[in-house]
């Protein structure tokens, strides 16, 4: 329940993130606040989610 997710910014739509997960690019896309994710986050980047928590990587 508390692994590491990795996702990817697929695309930023004002104060939302979509992240899409790296292991499996068939599920649906997670839409997240932006104010949650670290600010340097641009489309593209890699984040991983762990212990409730985004960090670039």
């Amino acid at each position: 329940m508390f692994e590491r997710i990795d996702y990817y910014v697929k695309r930023i739509d004002g104060d939302y993130a979509y992240l899409q997960r790296l292991d499996d690019e068939g599920t649906e896309e997670k839409c997240v606040a932006m104010a949650l994710l670290p600010p340097q986050i641009v489309e593209g980047s890699r984040l991983a989610y762990e212990l409730m928590q985004y960090e670039v990587i």
